[in-house]
């Protein structure tokens, strides 16, 4: 039972694993006196704090701001990714979801292309070479404008803003039968097509990032949903679509280019 301070005990089944090639399990702790107002990651780093105290090697797990910002937090919770809370990171999930005596399974996200480095540490550099194959604006576009120059329909500023809330945490990867990157690649992509500047590229960006999407091993997309459903941003599978779409018309077009078709 709750203790009389209203702190909890909990049981923790966390995959330890010394490095990529190393064998990996899961090791029982046990982790006492928990508030509930604790976040998930500072109940690791209290049951860390006795780790090192007992001179035993702590857990590693990824984090950064703890704000739901930069998406480095994201582990499987229980078999979700980011834990039972919809729209929330894993940073943001406080104890008070759980209940005394639970048993809480952590593991590292499961997918081919983000390699465990260690314990709960993947490495998602996967994602970073989608940026880099096209996930940015190279036309030169002179001076900045006032941005209340710029005609953008409110319509394709809020979906473009939409997809920009991507925070590259991994969770569509992990949520996906498949271990697809399409969600979050077709999120990078958008929000830069669906924008004036992120025009002249748009699909040559498509066919660049759905490229090295291919290349870093992730699955194909089946439309599953359940990206969707684990994305902490709430981004919706309609990028997808979105994505599609433009790599299709960028594959005509380079078709009909390599046939000397051209525009005219």
């Amino acid at each position: 039972m709750t203790d009389v301070s209203g702190n909890m005990t909990i049981g923790l089944k966390v995959w330890r694993q010394a490095g990529p090639d190393a064998p990996g399990s899961l090791v029982e702790y046990q982790a006492t006196d928990v508030s509930p107002e604790m976040s998930f990651l500072e109940m690791l780093d209290v049951v860390n704090e006795r780790l090192i105290g007992q001179g035993d090697v702590p857990i590693a797990f990824d984090h950064d701001c703890r704000e739901g910002i930069c998406g480095s937090c994201g582990v499987m919770i229980n078999g979700v990714a980011h834990g039972p809370m919809k729209g929330t990171a894993t940073c943001q999930l406080h104890m008070r979801s759980f209940t005394d005596g639970d048993s809480i399974v952590v593991e590292p996200w499961r997918a081919t292309a983000f390699p465990v480095i260690k314990d709960l540490v993947v490495d998602r550099g996967a994602f970073d070479r989608i940026i880099q194959a096209g996930g940015y604006v190279s036309v030169a576009t002179g001076g900045a404008q006032d941005g209340n120059l710029i005609p953008v329909p409110k319509t394709d500023a809020d979906y473009a803003m939409d997809a920009a809330a991507c925070i590259g945490c991994g969770a569509c990867v992990a949520a996906c039968p498949n271990a697809s990157a399409s969600l979050f690649t077709s999120a990078k992509m958008s929000h830069l097509g669906l924008l004036p500047q992120g025009q002249p590229e748009r699909y040559r960006r498509a066919l660049k990032m759905v490229a090295q999407m291919d290349l870093e091993s992730f699955g194909g997309c089946t439309l599953f949903g359940e990206c969707q459903e684990a994305c902490p941003k709430g981004i919706s599978i309609d990028f997808i679509s979105r994505m599609n779409r433009d790599f299709m018309y960028g594959t005509a077009t380079a078709v009909e280019e390599k046939s000397g078709g051209g525009h005219g």
